[in-house]
């Protein structure tokens, strides 16, 4: 494992009992995450984002397959150790409000992490800690006496946010972590989270269906179909020319405001619905799907495998460079590319 590989996951699997049935959450995903760089992990809802980075974190147990951090087997720690690990492993969850104790201040919150992994010194140094983590993410340090029900979703997730910063981890991994939040501060808290790891070198593992965001923000992408890898490579290799056709659907799916009737480009998402993981479909797990699917497609299912220099697809067909490029590339919106005041918010 290079020197600079904070996380690997290897041939990672989970499954759960659904009555008599297994659903197949994730099968035999491997990836790596290094130091300060960003993974991106995309795909339909159903296809095992979440499940996938639970796993990562053991918040979820694997049923097969490892997850490694700096080389050490989080399976084999014991809850003592587990824990202690866990100030290097923290999470950004998708609902802000649901992820924060509704008894407990935002101050309460946010120290009680530096409290479990014995950090921050005093009482005294912990409150001064959390009002200048607070300051940080753009948030006043007399919010520590609110409750998370008195802010409004934006602010809710800076808490998150700086309640993860906290114990000063080493990865983080961000499920969803503008989806509920308005578009007005979706722009904030990406520019936030570039920020702080350009400033501080945390590693993002980052869940996402907003495919400009994750081209903004990533280094690499991973892209999920019913909990298989389908596509993995650098994040502009990807956008610029996707290998699997799936993920061709899913930036052609991309809604573009066109600039005059001339322009118009009409929504191009994968056709029908995403099968049932509890009753997948034999050979490639989107040959109902695609729109290339032949016999073989049906009936074998095409291992993943280097199709290009640093570029991995299942596919028996991959797409070839010069067809594969989407008539525009996802671009992420204009407001990305300019830093936003830390402590403005619309709608705080």
């Amino acid at each position: 494992m290079p020197a600079d590989t904070l996380l690997k996951v290897e041939s990672v699997s989970k499954r759960f009992r659904v009555g008599a049935l297994t659903l197949h959450a994730v099968e035999s995903v491997s990836f790596e995450v290094a130091a300060g760089q960003t993974l991106g992990l995309v795909g339909e809802s159903g296809s095992g984002k979440s499940t996938l980075g639970r796993v990562a974190l053991r918040l979820l147990p694997a049923d097969d397959g490892r997850v490694l951090f700096e080389g050490q087997d989080l399976a084999e720690l014991g809850p003592k150790e587990l824990r202690a690990r866990r100030r290097d492993l923290q999470m950004i969850f998708q609902n802000p409000l649901a992820s924060l104790n509704p008894r407990m201040t935002i101050g309460a919150a946010i120290e009680d992490a530096m409290i479990i992994q014995k950090i921050g010194g005093s009482a005294s140094a912990r409150r001064a800690r959390v009002g200048d983590l607070l300051e940080r993410v753009g948030l006043p340090r007399t919010i520590q006496s609110a409750h998370p029900f008195e802010l409004s979703g934006g602010q809710q997730q800076r808490v998150g946010i700086a309640r993860a910063l906290s114990v000063s981890p080493k990865l983080v991994v961000c499920d969803e972590p503008v989806s509920a939040v308005d578009v007005s501060i979706q722009v904030q808290i990406i520019e936030l989270l570039k920020e702080l790891q350009a400033e501080l070198g945390i590693a993002y593992l980052f869940i996402s269906h907003n495919l400009a965001v994750v081209q903004y923000l990533s280094d690499n992408v991973l892209v999920l179909y019913l909990g298989e890898v389908v596509e993995q490579a650098p994040a502009e290799q990807l956008f610029e020319a996707p290998q699997h056709p799936y993920t061709r659907a899913l930036i052609d799916s991309v809604l573009k405001i066109p600039k005059s009737a001339a322009d118009r480009q009409l929504i191009r998402p994968p056709k029908g619905e995403i099968p049932s993981p509890l009753s997948p479909p034999s050979g490639c797990p989107y040959h109902p799907r695609c729109p290339i699917a032949t016999e073989l497609c049906r009936q074998e299912k095409p291992a993943l495998r280097m199709v290009a220099p640093q570029r991995l697809a299942a596919c028996h067909y991959p797409l070839a460079a010069d067809a594969a490029a989407p008539t525009a590339v996802v671009s992420p919106p204009k407001s990305l590319a300019r830093p936003v005041p830390s402590g403005t918010e619309v709608g705080a």
